[in-house]
This record gives C-alpha cells, sequence and structure tokens, in this order.
C-alpha cells in the first residue's frame, strides 16, 4: 500500500460520515415536514426519541441501548448537542 492510499478504515470511516450525513438531512426533511403540517417540535422530538429507542433496542438489546444512553448522555454533557456549540 502506497503512502497516498487511504487504509480500509478510513475508507469505512469516510463511508460512515457520508451516511450520517445523507441520515441527518432525512431527519431534518421529517422534522420540516412535521413543522408544516402543524406538529409541535417537542412531540417531533418525542416520536423521533421513542422510534429512535425502540430501533436501538431492536438492534442492540435492552443493556445494550443503556449503554447508549450513557454515552450520549456524556456527550450532551460536554455541550456536544448544543445549538450555540462552536465548532472549530
Amino acid at each position: 500500500m502506497s503512502i497516498m492510499e487511504p487504509r480500509r478504515n478510513d475508507i469505512d470511516d469516510m463511508i460512515v460520515h457520508e451516511k450520517m450525513q445523507a441520515a441527518l438531512e432525512y431527519q431534518n426533511e421529517a422534522w420540516a415536514d412535521g413543522m408544516a403540517d402543524g406538529i409541535e417540535p417537542e412531540i417531533i422530538a418525542d416520536a423521533a426519541f421513542a422510534l429512535a429507542m425502540r430501533e436501538t433496542i431492536r438492534i442492540h438489546g435492552e443493556e445494550g441501548a443503556e449503554a447508549i444512553l450513557e454515552q450520549l448522555k456524556a456527550r450532551m454533557v460536554a455541550g456536544e448537542f448544543s445549538p450555540t456549540r462552536n465548532i472549530q
């Protein structure tokens, strides 16, 4: 493998990043559609959390979902999801 050739993990990371960006775009579109239909943001958020938790438990089980929630809590406390967060 040459120095300029990306490693397999780098390519996998890029693919995951691109999929995450696409998924966020889909979520933003769904959010905007719900708002346009008069659904309050807190109801949309609650529904999104409920669906996400059902899918997370289906995929990872309850213990795995609990571990993911702990990771999300740490990220929240660190300010990762703050709307006023400055990315440098």
